[in-house]
């Protein structure tokens, strides 16, 4: 744990420099748009220990992986997001002396990441070696309005020097990955240009050809006003920009105004590239500071009116669980389907920045619940266009028939991983897509996605369940052996029963699918089983499975076995570890941890919440007193399931306990390990836990159902829900409930199992 930043309700604030937090702070203090994303580094020169970290989604590498023994279904490649050529330097001389905050003397420094309007600011005093002191003021975004635009103002005050101060505006190709194998260099820097007004660095991957271009435009103040000053041309081999500066006396001020294009052959062609940055910055230069900020500004205040949580009496909570939100819309909005969500945000290399099953688990809810329904729909698309490739996994370990099994963890939909445990173990995953079909039709009504893509996947994943299970003579019943389920402390398990449910759910689903398109569009359907060469026979297999698949019973307490082995483990409660030995993935052996009976995240608790309608109070109560105390919680998923089951039957302190630990999972560094970057799975858990958690919200029978439980710290919380179009918002007293009809037709809703009738635009009061 490693809490050292102030409580305020829309900012995040760090008082005082303190260089061994430099790497944390630049995980947490890291802004993005959606479409590109930087950490928090100095803009100006820094030789203290830094990770420099800029990053473009959909833009990664494939690593080459020394596999000398050549195992039959491994992955020859490690892709990777890259960091890309660093378009925020801004370096900074008083006369010789080149600012930098390891060796200067600072003081009064603060850091403020301003959630509201999505802008990130420091200032400080600074004092050289030969004692010239200036006062600092740096500021900068990345439009949420324009986003392949950034802008940084940077603005220096003399305290006490006369002389020249001089500014270096650039972009730098001499990068590296923090996370490389054979520090491999992933760029060829095709151009560096600088003319009077703009300069640009044009880059392209050394595999993959993807193609970069950065450019900028700068203006220059002196008290402010606009100094028309010749620059010095900056043009080296991987680096561009401007060198410009002026003389100031004692209590001057000068401000250098930096204007960004960021673009990339995701989106232009690489004959317009340069041209098309280069017009962008000055465009953007000609729009001004204001403007720009303005418009970006603009799209952050309706981000908030629609999915802000507003917790009372408790700011740690609403300071966390709004740097979560805001954090989740940087790294995806859902605006390009071609993009999936990056578990370690634009925040470093953390997981390299590739799809996993998480976001099937736990970040499809959220975008649900907070953007249109073409976000969500996108996230299906980007897994219903690697199809093919699930396929062509699933072939190369053996599966026929066009049985299907999704990457472990992707950019392009090919596996990007070599351990077993995850690439053949986790085949969990496979399910977790199933659910996220069912779970998008059911929050939108929006079933034509079943017939446009979603039964097609469907019946592959139920091919891949068909032929992954083996019949047991001795137990009589279908077999799932050697997995790794949800809790990934545990693997090659035979049994793990989230993995045999989620296998026996999926079949279920995709018969009922299978009748539902027929009645849909029998044309299509019709066509889509001559396609694929299905018959009717193969359903009759799937209902035999469903029907007797084994899963494994704690004869002890009559709790649901996690997997065939579990009650074979060294038993220990995460309660019995020493703080020293905290985490035990950074302290213990991966054998010891195999061994123990300790749980990274939930497991039987996941499904337990995925498919609570199956499973009653007391059942979900007696499996979470057995199994939350062997939990370690050591993914950033944990804290927030957790919590919300326990709201959910009735352990409130030990749900406002959990959910503290899950929104500010990242901000009080829990996991010790953020300097690598954030937790964004973890995020969309926290908003759970407040949404489906204390909130109590379900979907039944196509309406929406809520069972509000109010902590005892809190007076009240609300938050805005999108559902089937419309905008809902709940804000939930001790006493009551007030529910507005924002946007949409008349819609019911269910509060504590009574229907009420709230009609468009209108807001109803209701007794709890």
């Amino acid at each position: 744990m490693n809490k050292y930043l102030q409580y305020d309700p829309w900012s995040i604030i760090e008082e005082g420099f303190q260089e061994n937090k430099q790497l944390a702070s630049e995980s947490i203090f890291s802004i993005g748009n959606g479409q590109i994303g930087q950490r928090a580094n100095f803009e100006e020169f820094y030789s203290g220990e830094t990770q420099l970290g800029s990053y473009i989604g959909g833009i990664y590498f494939p690593e080459n992986i020394a596999n000398l023994n050549k195992k039959i279904g491994y992955s020859s490649n490690s892709e990777k997001i890259i960091n890309a050529p660093n378009w925020s330097v801004i370096n900074v001389r008083l006369n010789d002396e080149k600012l930098d905050l390891a060796t200067w003397d600072v003081k009064n420094f603060r850091r403020v990441l301003n959630m509201r309007e999505g802008i990130l600011e420091r200032t400080f005093e600074a004092t050289s070696f030969k004692g010239h002191r200036i006062q600092v003021n740096v500021k900068r975004f990345l439009s949420m309005a324009e986003t392949e635009v950034g802008a940084i103002s940077f603005t220096i005050k003399s305290l006490n020097f006369e002389g020249r101060i001089s500014f270096q505006p650039l972009i730098d190709g001499e990068i590296i990955n923090q996370n490389t194998i054979y520090n491999e260099t992933f760029w060829n820097i095709l151009q560096t240009k600088t003319e009077q007004d703009v300069s640009f660095l044009w880059a392209q991957t050394r595999k993959k050809d993807f193609h970069f271009c950065a450019a900028l435009s700068y203006v220059l103040y002196k008290n402010n006003e606009l100094l028309n000053i010749n620059p010095t041309k900056i043009e080296k081999e991987k680096v561009a920009g401007f060198s410009v500066g002026t003389d100031v006396k004692i209590g001057e001020t000068v401000c250098l105004n930096k204007y960004i294009a960021i673009t990339s052959s995701l989106k232009h062609s690489r004959e317009e590239l340069t041209e098309y940055a280069c017009n962008l910055s000055l465009a953007s230069q000609k729009k001004g500071w204001n403007q720009l900020f303005g418009e970006h500004t603009a799209v952050w205040h309706k981000i908030w009116s629609e999915m802000d949580i507003m917790i009372d009496s408790d700011l740690a909570a609403q300071q966390a669980i709004r740097y979560n939100i805001f954090q989740l819309i940087q790294t995806y909005n859902g605006n390009d389907e071609k993009q999936n969500i990056n578990p370690g945000v634009f925040s470093g290399e953390k997981l390299n920045g590739l799809t996993r099953w998480d976001t099937e688990a736990v970040c499809i809810p959220f975008y649900l619940g907070n953007l249109n329904q073409n976000t969500a729909r996108n996230l299906l698309t980007f897994r219903f266009k690697h199809l093919s490739k699930a396929i062509q996994n699933a072939a190369i370990l053996g599966f026929e028939n066009g049985a299907a099994l999704f990457p472990a963890a992707t950019f392009n939909g090919k596996e990007s991983i070599n351990e077993w445990e995850k690439s053949f173990g986790e085949i969990h995953r496979n399910g977790l897509i199933a659910y996220s079909i069912f779970d998008y039709i059911r929050y939108t009504g929006d079933e034509n996605y079943l017939v446009e893509c979603g039964l097609q996947e469907l019946i592959a994943i139920a091919r891949f369940w068909k032929q992954r299970v083996n019949f047991s003579e001795e137990k009589n019943q279908f077999v799932i052996c050697g997995v790794a389920g949800p809790n990934n402390y545990e693997c090659n398990v035979n049994n793990n029963w989230f993995t045999n449910h989620i296998a026996v759910w999926t079949l279920k689903f995709t018969i009922e699918c299978i009748e539902k398109v027929k009645k849909l569009d029998n044309e299509k359907f019709e066509a889509l089983m001559h396609e694929i060469n299905f018959s009717d026979d193969e359903t009759f297999a799937w209902k035999n499975i469903a029907e007797n698949m084994y899963f494994p019973v704690n004869n002890n307490n009559g709790t649901i076995l996690q997997q065939d082995g579990f009650l074979d483990k060294f038993k220990i409660k995460a309660s019995e570890i020493p703080e020293s030995q905290l985490p035990v993935s950074m302290h213990w052996t991966r054998d010891r941890i195999l061994r123990s009976s300790l749980i990274k995240q939930p497991d039987v608790l996941l499904g337990m919440f995925l498919f609570e309608d199956n499973f009653d109070k007391e059942t979900i109560s007696r499996n979470y007193d057995y199994y939350e105390p062997f939990t370690v919680h050591e993914s950033a998923i944990s804290y927030g399931i957790h919590s919300l089951i326990a709201s959910r039957i009735g352990k409130e302190q030990n749900a406002m306990e959990l959910f503290l630990k899950s929104c500010r999972y990242d901000l009080d560094d829990l996991s010790c390990d953020v300097a690598e970057g954030l937790h964004v799975t973890g995020m969309a858990a926290s908003w759970m836990a407040v949404v489906h958690g204390f909130g109590g919200m379900q979907i039944k029978n196509d309406q929406l159902y809520f069972t509000p439980r109010i902590p005892v710290e809190w007076n009240a919380f609300s938050f805005t829900i999108h559902f089937r179009l419309n905008v809902l918002n709940f804000h939930f007293e001790k006493e009551k409930a007030i529910v507005q009809n924002v946007k949409g037709s008349d819609i019911f809703v269910n509060i504590n199992n009574k229907p009420f009738n709230i009609l468009s635009g209108n807001l109803l009061e209701i007794k709890l």
